[in-house]
C-alpha cells in the first residue's frame, strides 16, 4: 500500500510541476510584454523610467505619451487576450473539441456585420461602433442558441448553426462591400483587427466582462471537468448537463463579444492559446483556464507591440500579424500534439 501511494505521488509531480511552470511562465512572459510594449513605439521610453514617469517623476510629454496613449492600448489588448482565450478554452470543453474557437458560435460574423453598417452607412456615428459590435455578436450567438436548442444544446447541432449563421452574415457584409464600395476603406482596419487609438474607455468596457469571466470560468471549471468524461458520468457527479452547457456558452459568447467590440476582427488567440496550454498543462480546467487566461494576455500583449515596431513606421494590423506568426505555430503544434498520440 505503502508503494502504490509512494508511486501515485512521483507520478503526480511531474504533472503538477508542468502545471505551475506553465502559469509561472506564463506570468513572466506577459510582464515581459507589458513592459516591452510600454517602451516601444515611435517615441522609447527606457523601461527603467515607465514607472518613475507614471508616478509623475518623467516628462510631462512621456507621461502623455504612457498614460493617455500606451496605457490603454496594453490593457485593452491584454483584457482582449484573457476573453479570447477564456472563451476558447470554455468552448473546447462543451465541445469537446480542442479545434474550436469563438468564431464557431458566430461572435466574430455578427459583431463584423453591426460594425460594417455603422461605419458604412452611419459613418457619423463611429462612436458606436464597439457598442453596435457587442449587440451585434449577441443577436448572431441567440439565432444559434436558438437554431441549436432542443431540451438542451447539442454540440453538433450548434456548430452547425453557428457555422451556417456566419456564412449568412459573411454574404450580407460582403454584399455591403459591393453596394457601398467607395466606403469600404474606413472598415479595413476594423476587420483586420488591433488596438491602434484605443482609450481607457474602451478598456473600461472590456473590464467587468473580463471580471466576471474570470469568476465564471473558475467557479465553471468543475463542469467542464465533468463534461470530458461524458454526459452520463457527468449526470452520475450530480451536473445539470444542459443548465452548465447554457450557462458556459452565455459565459464565452460574452467574454468573446466584448473582445471582438473592443479588437476588431481578432482571429487566432481563442483557437491556439487553449491548445497550446493544453500541451503543457494537460486537460484538467482547474489549471487550464487561468493559464490559458495569463498566455491569452501575454500573446496579445506581446503581438500589439511586435506590430508596431515590426515594420515601423507603418503599424500592421495586429489581426494580420497574429494569422502570419500563428498559423505556422498553430501546425507545429498540431503535428506535435499528434505525434504524442
Amino acid at each position: 500500500m505503502e508503494v502504490l501511494e509512494r508511486n501515485s505521488c512521483t507520478d503526480m509531480h511531474p504533472r503538477a510541476l508542468r502545471r505551475r511552470l506553465a502559469l509561472g511562465i506564463g506570468l513572466f512572459i506577459l510582464i515581459l510584454a507589458l513592459i516591452a510594449s510600454a517602451s516601444s513605439g515611435a517615441v522609447r521610453v527606457a523601461p527603467h523610467d515607465i514607472l518613475p514617469t507614471l508616478l509623475g517623476n518623467g516628462t510631462p510629454e512621456d507621461y502623455r505619451i504612457l498614460w493617455h496613449i500606451r496605457l490603454p492600448r496594453i490593457i485593452t489588448g491584454a483584457l482582449t487576450g484573457i476573453n479570447l482565450a477564456l472563451a476558447g478554452c470554455i468552448l473546447q470543453g462543451i465541445l469537446k473539441n480542442p479545434l474550436a474557437d469563438p468564431g464557431i458560435i458566430g461572435v466574430s460574423a455578427g459583431a463584423g456585420l453591426a460594425a460594417m453598417c455603422i461605419m458604412i452607412l452611419l459613418p457619423a456615428e463611429t462612436k458606436f461602433v464597439p457598442l453596435g459590435a457587442f449587440v451585434g455578436a449577441m443577436i448572431a450567438v441567440s439565432l444559434v442558441f436558438a437554431l441549436s436548442w432542443e431540451n438542451g444544446i447539442h454540440p453538433i447541432r450548434m456548430v452547425l448553426a453557428g457555422v451556417a449563421i456566419a456564412a449568412f452574415f459573411g454574404g450580407a457584409m460582403t454584399a455591403l462591400m459591393v453596394f457601398y464600395s467607395d466606403r469600404v476603406q474606413g472598415t479595413v482596419n476594423w476587420m483586420a483587427g488591433g488596438f491602434a487609438g484605443r482609450s481607457w474607455s474602451h478598456a473600461e468596457m472590456v473590464l467587468p466582462y473580463t471580471l466576471v469571466g474570470i469568476a465564471g470560468a473558475l467557479l465553471g471549471s468543475r463542469w467542464l471537468n465533468a463534461l470530458q468524461l461524458g454526459e452520463e458520468t457527468a449526470r452520475s457527479l450530480g451536473v445539470n448537463v444542459a443548465r452548465a452547457r447554457l450557462i458556459l456558452l452565455l459565459l464565452a459568447a460574452l467574454l468573446a463579444a466584448s473582445a471582438v467590440s473592443a479588437a476588431g476582427m481578432l482571429g487566432f488567440v481563442g483557437l491556439v492559446v487553449p491548445h497550446m496550454v493544453r500541451l503543457l498543462t494537460g486537460s484538467d480546467f482547474d489549471w487550464l483556464l487561468p493559464s490559458s487566461a495569463v498566455w491569452g494576455a501575454a500573446l496579445v500583449t506581446g503581438a500589439d507591440a511586435a506590430a508596431r515596431v515590426a515594420f515601423a513606421p507603418i503599424e500592421v494590423p495586429v489581426g494580420v500579424f497574429m494569422s502570419f506568426l500563428g498559423a505556422p505555430f498553430f501546425l507545429y503544434l498540431l503535428k506535435k500534439g499528434m505525434r504524442r498520440e
